[in-house]
């Protein structure tokens, strides 16, 4: 598996470690207000599942890779070229969110995404079905996102509906 392997691993990681590199400052304030949903991972848990899954989709696609003899051949344009654009929108997201604060706007991505895992996976699965299940994680985990950035930007629009602290009476 080495080098190449290591490679497919890390390559997801370029997005995240580019986003925490302009803004780390600004990002990890920002993320506590993450807390005050009482089904949100803290951060910390939210930054440990984002790199096992994408390790886990950086494996998939090196499986995808040997599968289909490796090099950069014809044969591999749809099914790594479907995972590169996935790959695009999810570091996006992950602008959109963390670096421009806007999760109304990162849902649009992250909802996106969820058609291109799924065509990915199809994709994937005649060549390595390993590969394909090991994005089914990345779909759960997307559904756990969206939501989030769903409550943040339906939130933001409706400032009074978010829970009151106890003991702050608004009247």
């Amino acid at each position: 598996m080495w080098p190449q392997g290591a490679i497919f691993v890390a390559l997801p990681h370029l997005g995240p470690i580019l986003v925490w590199l302009l803004v780390p400052r600004r990002m990890s304030g920002w993320c506590d207000s993450l807390r005050k949903l009482p089904w949100c991972p803290p951060h910390k848990v939210l930054l440990l599942v984002w790199t096992a899954i994408y390790s886990v989709m950086g494996y998939a696609s090196y499986l995808v890779w040997k599968d289909l003899g490796g090099g950069f051949g014809r044969p591999l344009a749809l099914p790594l070229g479907l995972y590169a654009v996935q790959l695009a929108i999810s570091w996006t997201a992950l602008i959109l969110f963390f670096a421009a604060h806007a999760p109304g706007l990162a849902l649009l991505p992250l909802l996106l995404l969820y058609g291109l895992v799924v065509s990915t996976a199809l994709t994937w699965h005649p060549i390595n079905k390993l590969a394909a299940l090991l994005l089914l994680p990345y779909l759960a985990w997307l559904t756990v996102t969206a939501s989030i950035a769903y409550r943040l930007w339906r939130d933001s629009l409706c400032p009074e509906q978010q829970p009151q602290p106890m003991g702050d009476k608004s009247d």
